[in-house]
């Protein structure tokens, strides 16, 4: 199926399906960091790299999930000028080689009004977007509009989630359900927990869409760990952010990461 033909859903699937690692590698791209520029440059170093997905960050000014490493990010961006129209353009740019996810505050989508805004991911070639302070009972508008596009409006979980509402998160769930590994906010983490597998088992069990982990992510073992845990996917952000703004050369430094990140996954298949 060509992209031009496929949903943001199906592309999701497929990029979870046919991976050829023990689980699918979706890097995190702040849009506009350090420049727009540069930012579509790494999410290309980033493909190039063996991605097969992409999360891209909307800098926004109250970024609640966020850890100070990728909050930094989006501050720099912002005060560089990023804006929607802005990295809607690098999505637009990635869209044909990789599907790309979008990450944005409730906010962004409610302003506008969520059929306007989801229009305009279509029209940029998203798949979909994950929206972390979407509460669930406030998401079935969201959810009409990503349904009637055929994007994936992605639900995010915690190990704190009740089992009455993973069981509604899960349920909903479209295209991967974004788990979260740990209590709080991004950042890199020097181990996981050990109750990963129950994290990864629990959240398996309430969906039928792939379970991919997310937050504390930050090396090949760990990703691999992520995996042997059961993950169908493995999402690394504040590592790469955090290299792109150490380096002189941002798309080389993420694509360097990202390329062992790959390697270790396709080696433990």
């Amino acid at each position: 199926m060509s992209t031009v033909q496929a949903t943001g859903m199906a592309r999701i699937a497929a990029a979870f399906a046919n991976n050829g690692k023990r689980a699918a590698l979706m890097p995190y791209v702040m849009g506009g960091f350090p420049t727009l520029e540069q930012s579509l440059a790494i999410g290309q170093a980033c493909v190039a790299a063996g991605a097969d997905l992409i999360e891209l960050g909307l800098p926004y000014s109250d970024p609640l999930a966020d850890g100070p490493v990728i909050h930094a990010a989006g501050t720099r961006a912002l005060q560089g000028g990023a804006d929607v129209a802005g990295v809607l353009e690098v999505a637009r740019a990635l869209s044909g080689e990789i599907p790309v996810a979008l990450m944005c505050y409730a906010n962004m989508v409610f302003a506008p009004g969520a059929d306007a805004f989801v229009d305009r991911l279509e029209r940029a070639g998203i798949c979909g977007m994950i929206v972390p302070d979407l509460p669930h009972g406030e998401a079935p508008e969201v959810l009409g509009a990503c349904d009637e596009r055929g994007l994936a409006l992605i639900g995010l979980v915690a190990p704190t989630t009740t089992p009455e509402r993973l069981a509604a998160i899960g349920a909903a769930a479209r295209g991967f359900l974004y788990t979260v590994s740990v209590v709080g906010t991004t950042g890199e983490r020097r181990a996981l927990g050990e109750d990963l597998a129950a994290i990864v088992a629990r959240a398996k069990a309430s969906t039928s869409v792939p379970v991919a982990i997310g937050f504390g992510i930050s090396t090949p073992e760990q990703a691999v760990q992520a995996a042997a845990a059961g993950a169908d996917g493995v999402i690394v952000g504040t590592r790469l952010v955090r290299a792109a703004a150490e380096a002189q050369d941002p798309p080389a430094a993420v694509g360097a990461v990202v390329g062992e990140l790959a390697a270790a996954l396709a080696q433990a298949r």
